[in-house]
């Protein structure tokens, strides 16, 4: 029973050295979530440039269809590249994509959102499973961006806001492709910030706390959610 035991101990050692060295030689993109360039912390009071006090509790948001561009005209692209930030799961935001190599990047493109064929496909697993609450119903959708928190600036039950934005269909298709040029060899993460400032400066609370559907303002919300991310 002893060397039994010492014989799983070790395959489970080996199975997490493997692991952390497959992540260890992967180039990964590392989202770093922030307010006003520096690292959000949930539930602390912020001041947006709209004049706004306000603190963030939920920050969930798609990212899908990730393509590695190379100065030699390859590309890789991601299969399953469905993928949640999660602020309540800091892991979340860095995103192993391919083992680290030799070349040299031109640019990093991927989709903010959930593109209309995987939404009329039907609630999925992993990261579109219903669980991780950013799935409407087969008729609107995933949700592509959630954000919430509380503003005395909101006159609603609690001082919330709730934006939970989305919508595949014509005219109201709120998937943003994101592309961003670089020179560097693919032997190192790719940094890129998401500063919820830029978010909330075109917006006032008092007037804007509510988008729950799919519409105009929700197509609104989504120009200013692409706005959130950067180069860093």
């Amino acid at each position: 029973m002893i060397k039994k035991g010492l014989h799983i101990v070790i395959l489970f050692l080996f199975c997490f050295m493997g692991f952390s060295q497959s992540k260890s030689d992967s180039l990964a993109v590392n989202f770093h979530l922030e307010f006003d360039k520096l690292p959000l912390q949930l539930n602390k009071k912020y001041a947006s440039a709209s004049y706004d006090t306000l603190t963030i509790e939920t920050f969930r948001c798609y990212i899908s269809n990730i393509e590695i561009h190379y100065q030699d005209n390859s590309t890789f692209v991601q299969k399953n590249s469905y993928h949640l930030l999660d602020s309540d799961k800091p892991n979340s935001f860095l995103i192993p994509i391919v083992k680290k190599n030799d070349k040299q990047i031109s640019k990093i493109t991927f989709n903010v959102g959930i593109d209309s064929i995987t939404n009329t496909s039907g609630a999925m697993a992993g990261d579109l499973d219903p669980v991780k609450g950013m799935y409407w119903a087969w008729q609107s959708g995933y949700i592509n961006t959630k954000i919430e928190g509380k503003s005395l600036s909101c006159i609603t039950h609690k001082n919330e806001f709730q934006f939970h934005v989305g919508g595949y269909l014509q005219p109201y298709y709120s998937l943003r492709k994101m592309e961003f040029p670089l020179d560097k060899k693919a032997d190192d993460d790719i940094n890129i910030g998401i500063d919820l400032n830029r978010f909330f400066s075109n917006i006032k609370l008092k007037e804007t706390n509510s988008v729950m559907i799919p519409g105009k303002q929700a197509m609104k919300l989504m120009n200013y959610i692409d706005k959130m991310f950067y180069m860093q």
